[in-house]
């Protein structure tokens, strides 16, 4: 028992001198692998921050550059609105589908004038009233005629235009490039967009930029949706983005602003029929007076204050169409 006991007291003893040797160098290297993983871990968080900056960056960057291009898109809108307001008769003449020049138009204006005043005085009006008649049938006529018909076109384009949104759609969503996509609805679908696309094409073929292509989009038309059109092209063409679902949303937002004009024009035919009797009814009250009593109502127009109370009243009912013309008529 005394030597089994001097064995392990012997054992014991050169355990614990070993481990009072060797403990400094194992707390030595547990140091080291403790600073070894902290450096690793500071290494690992500096790259995440340095990436997480870098995207922040790239971010800032690309709302810096889409912000840019918004600016300018703003102030080439407002050079554009201010242009479509103020567009010249070529234009218009352009805009409502006519092919007739410049000098066919004045030459139109000044023969109805003319035409219009020599009617005047064989009915027996005054020279002065003849001239006027002529003024307003050479200038008023023909722009109110031109306008009518802008309008008119302008009217079926928006009918037509979303359909060929779609179409475009359609085309880059099977692999098509934009190109091909305007060619298609260039060639397939009805006028007035046909010719109105067929000149985004040509333009494109004379070495302009998309973003001046469909800008001559709108300068040809100037409705708020070809503006809606040509922005979009032009911000996923400076940049990028999923051009088919953008102009997918489009083409939901014109089907939905077309609905809306609907409901809100069905909604105001209320109104405009109650202008309309309310206009009409003084017309029609003196017509009938004229039938029942002439003598009575003959004073207004053989007597000066007749013609006074005629020309008050005129202008009394021009002020008075005016506001309920402006109260029902709605902008879309």
């Amino acid at each position: 028992m005394i030597a089994i006991a001097f064995v392990a007291l012997a054992t014991i003893a050169l355990g614990a001198l070993t481990y009072a040797i060797l403990e400094p160098r194992l707390q030595v290297e547990k140091n080291a692998r403790s600073r070894l993983g902290q450096y690793k871990q500071s290494e690992s968080d500096a790259l995440a921050k340095r990436q997480a900056r870098d995207r922040m960056q790239e971010v800032a960057k690309r709302r810096k550059s889409i912000q840019s291009s918004l600016d300018d898109l703003d102030s080439k809108q407002k050079a554009k609105s201010r242009h479509a307001r103020n567009a010249t008769i070529d234009r218009r003449i352009v805009q409502a589908g006519l092919k007739l020049s410049m000098r066919a138009f004045v030459l139109a204006s000044v023969g109805l004038g003319v035409v219009m005043a020599l009617v005047a005085l064989v009915c027996g009006a005054p020279l002065l009233v003849a001239a006027g008649i002529g003024i307003v049938g050479g200038l008023g006529v023909p722009r109110w005629l031109l306008g009518f018909l802008r309008k008119r076109r302008q009217k079926k384009f928006v009918d037509e235009f979303a359909n060929a949104v779609d179409v475009v759609v359609r085309g880059i969503r099977s692999g098509l490039p934009l190109n091909d996509t305007l060619r298609m609805v260039a060639a397939e679908t009805p006028e007035p967009v046909r010719s109105e696309f067929a000149r985004v094409v040509e333009g494109l073929q004379m070495g302009l930029s998309m973003t001046e292509a469909v800008e001559r989009l709108y300068q040809n038309m100037p409705l708020a949706e070809t503006n809606f059109f040509a922005i979009v092209v032009s911000i996923q063409s400076q940049a990028g983005g999923n051009l088919g679902e953008a102009l997918s949303n489009l083409s939901r937002v014109l089907r939905e602003r077309k609905r809306m004009k609907g409901k809100i024009q069905a909604m105001s035919m209320e109104a405009k029929a109650s202008g309309a009797i309310i206009g009409a009814l003084p017309f029609i009250v003196g017509f009938l007076v004229y039938l029942t009593s002439p003598d009575y109502i003959s004073i207004l127009f053989t007597t000066s204050s007749g013609n006074l109370v005629l020309v008050c009243a005129g202008i009394w009912m021009s002020v008075g169409i005016v506001v309920m013309r402006n109260m029902i008529n709605f902008d879309f």
